[in-house]
């Protein structure tokens, strides 16, 4: 180390720990003793670099990360903000290993006069990006496949057959997890010797705020240099732009030199190129020129897939079976709130030395279950289920047992099981006045079918997907 520098360095260091001081004493007033004994206090100063004006503060265990960097996350960074020093964003990382992080940044805009000249978020090295957030964390069924193969196909070394990629679906089912998976597959494709400037990634509001803030300090060129200089860009929330012409411009022409270069782009929004309303045709025709690809709402079966995962990375946390089933049956709107009512349950049950049950699930998710649920009904499912079979509705509460008849009433007894809350014994009652071993039956029954009849296998996954939808 150069010994002109290490006092600079020590400094820093101590500018950093006084102002780290400040910004705990702030968040516990506001958080309260309880919380921040057991989520703020045994965060410590990582790493913090100058350039980027990134911080890294460290949690003890990949679980409070995750936990920290859901649930406080705006309120550090703000108080970070507040702090004298240059700290812009700030990431909760597991203590000792850096490279298994959990990416935070501020929400909103950074002022403009700290935006101005700096750089967007580079990344040479994987590291740089959520690790959790890579191709093997994202859990795919038919609902996400195809965005998740192009994503893959994006990131691979041989070039892609189409440019740019166009992600698009709801907002919290994944579309910034594949932008952070193509990020850190390409930067290790490229290596250390790839440059700090590689590979950009930034949200469209961001690419706007530096875009206007180079305005102002007078210096669009560095801006521009920066960005067509790049190997990959990937771009989120792009709908962000509409209706700001001078942004729209500037992106247009990035887009059309970096494509003619060579470079990858990645893009996603929340709806598809033809529907941004008040975006340049031209932009649209760009977009729509390389390869569009969906997200749509995540299958009962994809969601009890995460919840499983999430579930084995909190190990020996004992979650159980009926639990999962709840949350996977409840929480439909996106696998973001889906995955932050897990986690607010398993950090409460530890706080209070609870043991996880449905009972409490019910009552400390009870707010998220009541916002989530598109509450499914049994009526719904047996009008729906005749229909698809061609029976009379009233056939499904009535006693034949014509094979034409049984089969679809043991169908929508098996989705009544999987897609509503209700009992087995509740089910019965609804289907002709039943026993709940009835109803367990038909369950195990389609279950076992399902198996070997891929012909009934797509019709339950049709009909399932017709009742979510």
């Amino acid at each position: 180390m150069d010994s002109a520098a290490a006092p600079q360095q020590a400094s820093d260091r101590a500018a950093l720990e006084a102002a780290w001081s400040d910004v705990r004493a702030g968040v516990r007033r506001v958080i309260g003793v309880r919380q921040f004994d057991q989520w703020i206090r045994p965060l410590t100063l990582g790493a913090y670099c100058t350039l980027s004006g990134t911080l890294d503060l460290e949690a003890p265990s990949e679980f409070s990360a995750s936990y920290v960097a859901s649930n406080f996350a705006t309120r550090l960074a703000l108080a970070w903000r507040a702090a004298p020093g240059e700290v812009r964003d700030i990431r909760v990382v597991r203590a000792r290993e850096a490279m298994e992080s959990v990416a935070v940044r501020p929400r909103g805009p950074a002022p403009l006069e700290q935006t101005a000249g700096r750089p967007a978020e580079a990344a040479p090295r994987s590291s740089r990006f959520a690790p959790r957030h890579d191709f093997a964390g994202f859990m795919t069924d038919e609902s996400n496949m195809l965005a998740c193969s192009a994503a893959q196909a994006m990131a691979a070394p041989d070039k892609p057959r189409f440019n740019p990629l166009f992600i698009h679906g709801p907002t919290g089912f994944g579309k910034t997890h594949l932008l952070h998976a193509i990020a850190a597959a390409y930067g290790a494709t490229l290596g250390e010797g790839a440059g700090s400037g590689a590979i950009l990634y930034m949200s469209a509001e961001r690419f706007m705020n530096e875009f206007v803030g180079a305005i102002r300090a007078n210096d669009t060129f560095s801006f521009k240099a920066r960005l067509r200089a790049a190997r990959m860009l990937l771009i989120d929330d792009i709908q962000f732009i509409a209706g700001k012409g001078p942004t729209q411009e500037e992106f247009l022409h990035t887009l059309n030199d970096l494509i003619d270069s060579g470079a990858r782009i990645a893009i996603a929004a929340d709806r598809p190129p033809q529907q941004l309303s008040a975006v340049d045709p031209r932009i649209l025709s760009r977009l729509a020129g390389g390869l569009v690809a969906d997200i749509q709402p995540a299958s009962l079966d994809l969601r009890l897939k995460i919840l499983n995962a999430r579930r084995a990375a909190v190990a020996p946390i004992a979650v159980p079976d009926d639990v999962i089933a709840l949350l996977a049956r409840s929480i439909r709107t996106s696998i973001r709130e889906l995955e932050g009512a897990f986690n607010k349950l398993v950090a409460y049950a530890q706080l209070v030395d609870k043991a996880i049950t449905v009972d409490l699930a019910q009552t400390m998710l009870a707010e998220a279950l009541r916002a989530s649920v598109r509450r499914i009904t049994i009526d719904e499912i047996q009008k729906l289920c005749a229909a698809h079979y061609r029976i009379d509705a009233s056939e499904m509460r009535s006693h034949r047992r014509a094979r034409a008849v049984a089969r679809p009433r043991q169908i929508a007894m098996y989705l009544a099981k999987k897609l509503t809350p209700r009992s087995l014994p509740e089910i019965g009652r609804v289907f002709g006045g039943r026993d709940h071993s009835t109803v367990i039956h038909a369950v195990r029954t389609i279950e076992a079918m399902r198996l070997d009849n891929p012909e009934m296998d797509a019709d339950i996954r049709a009909l399932q997907k017709q009742l979510e939808g």
